[in-house]
Order: structure tokens, then sequence, then C-alpha cells
């Protein structure tokens, strides 16, 4: 059995800014740093070691995981942020409501906006990640994505609303999956509770 660590990049400067984020990116802050070393020191703590090691393709993944781990790693397109399209780093009171809904469906895909349907980023996140555990060294995996598509990934393996589960989505946040060919979700943290 393996265990993925999916998790989320620290604070960026679109975050405090609350702008649209997903393909386009912005730098860590001073305190996504921060985050990040706390994330560190959460792995150190429980003495968790990684076998392997990937992140995102955009920055603020890239950034996060170096802060965490100085190991050789893999850069991966699939688990990159949901695509936006032309609402990429618009004001977040842009997004679309969907009261009751788990996600904003097809929205950015639909009407020309040039971005991804839900079901789009769930296919290429599942399909990344279990190939990522497939051919993962060891049991241990560290994979440092973002929100959205960790979101669009999870619903994949539990249903909507999510009742009965505790899950943190902030910054920084963990998701902790079991893998034995399937994914299972085990539990999420967020390590920058003191």
């Amino acid at each position: 059995m393996k265990t993925l660590y999916l998790m989320r990049h620290g604070e960026t400067l679109f975050n405090v800014q609350h702008r649209i984020q997903g393909a386009s990116d912005s730098p860590l802050t001073a305190n996504g740093i921060a985050q990040a070393k706390a994330a560190k020191d959460f792995y150190q703590q429980r003495n968790i070691h990684f076998n392997t090691a990937a992140a995102s393709t955009q920055e603020r993944a890239v950034d996060t995981l170096e802060l965490i781990t100085d190991q050789p790693y893999q850069r991966l397109k699939g688990l990159k942020e949901w695509n936006f399209g032309v609402f990429e780093g618009q004001s977040e009171t842009l997004n679309p409501k969907h009261p009751g809904e788990a996600s904003y469906g097809n929205f950015f895909a639909e009407h020309g906006y040039g971005g991804e349907a839900m079901t789009q980023v769930q296919v290429r996140m599942v399909a990344t990640l279990t190939d990522l555990m497939q051919h993962a060294k060891g049991d241990n995996v560290l994979a440092v994505s973002h929100g959205g598509a960790m979101h669009a990934f999870l619903l994949h393996y539990l249903a909507w609303p999510m009742t009965g589960y505790d899950i943190y989505t902030g910054n920084c946040a963990i998701l902790q999956m079991s893998f034995d060919g399937e994914f299972h979700f085990v539990a999420s943290y967020n390590p920058l509770q003191k």
C-alpha cells in the first residue's frame, strides 16, 4: 500500500488580491513561504519522508515543493490548476454561483470562455496521479498541486456533499490518500494549525 500526500501550494499574490488564479500564475507571498516551511515542519514532526515527489509545472507549486524538500522531483502538467479561460486574473467576484453544487461544472468551458470543464480537470488529475503512484519508488509520495484541481480529484472518490468528512482546502492543505491500484481518502490536514 502506497500513500499519497496531495498538497496545495502556499499563499500567492493573487490569493491575497482575491484574483482568479488557474492557468495564470503569481508568486508566493512571504506568508506563503512561511506556510510551506510550516508544512515541511509538519512532515518532519511526523517522520514522513518522501520516496517520490512531483509538482505542477506552475511556479507557485514548484516553489512550495522546493521549500519542503531538496530531493529530485518531477514537474507534471497534469497537476496544473483548473484553466479558467478569459476569467484568469480577474476578481474572484466573477466566479459563478452554484448553490448546493460541488463545483463550477462546465461554466468555464462554455460560452467561448476558453477554460476547462470540471470533468476535464478531474480526468487529467486522476490519470496523472494514478500514473505517478504506479511508477513511484517507495511508499510515500508528495505531489504539490492546486485547490480547484485537488477538489476535482477528490470529487472522483467522495460523493458530494462530502458530509462526514473534515476536509481542509486552504493554502498548504494536505490530502492523505492510500493507493492500492485505486485511491482511498484517509485524512485532510492543516499544517498551519499549532
